[in-house]
């Protein structure tokens, strides 16, 4: 029957246009766009926001319908682009400081609830788990940026930063 969902104990199946996740693929998918918006706070809500924006559109029945406006789909953008940008500056305070790290741990905590709520799973769980991906994406985020400094000119490790954390937020996107 078209349109029909099957669950079978862990099997996962997709009929017609739903599809049913495992709780444990949702929660993982939740941590890890909290870890890439560890990396690159606006990243992760942007490619969200767009990937809403363009598959749901101004559908009634959208659960992303809040993240799906074009209006804070572009606002999110234009600020992940400022961020792109701004994270070049020798001025830019460090990710570990208290306002960015706290900046990081609450875009990380909204994705990952996000991307349960889309999935039907407890928003509680994804925010928990993005948070935590978040924090410790900023920790290692950091420390790499840091160990890839020694031999990569600064600007070259920010951009393959760039590139995962935005390349990354589209994966985790393209999986729900």
């Amino acid at each position: 029957m078209v349109g029909c969902v099957s669950v079978l104990k862990d099997e996962v199946r997709t009929t017609g246009i739903w599809k049913i996740m495992k709780t444990s693929t949702v929660l993982a998918l939740s941590a890890a766009i909290g870890a890439l918006a560890g990396l690159r706070t606006f990243a992760a809500p942007a490619v969200l926001s767009q990937a809403a924006k363009r598959r749901y559109g101004s559908r009634r029945r959208n659960r992303l319908k809040s993240f799906a406006t074009s209006r804070l789909a572009n606002s999110l953008t234009s600020m992940a682009a400022s961020e792109l940008v701004y994270d070049k500056l020798s001025s830019t305070p460090s990710r570990l400081d208290a306002v960015p790290l706290a900046a990081r741990l609450v875009s990380g905590a909204l994705c990952g609830a996000a991307v349960c709520f889309s999935a039907g799973e407890p928003i509680g769980k994804g925010a928990v788990l993005g948070g935590i991906g978040a924090i410790a994406g900023a920790y290692a985020g950091y420390h790499l940026r840091q160990r890839l400094d020694e031999n990569l000119p600064d600007v070259a490790v920010a951009l393959i930063e760039d590139a995962i954390a935005i390349g990354g937020s589209v994966a985790v996107v393209s999986a729900l």
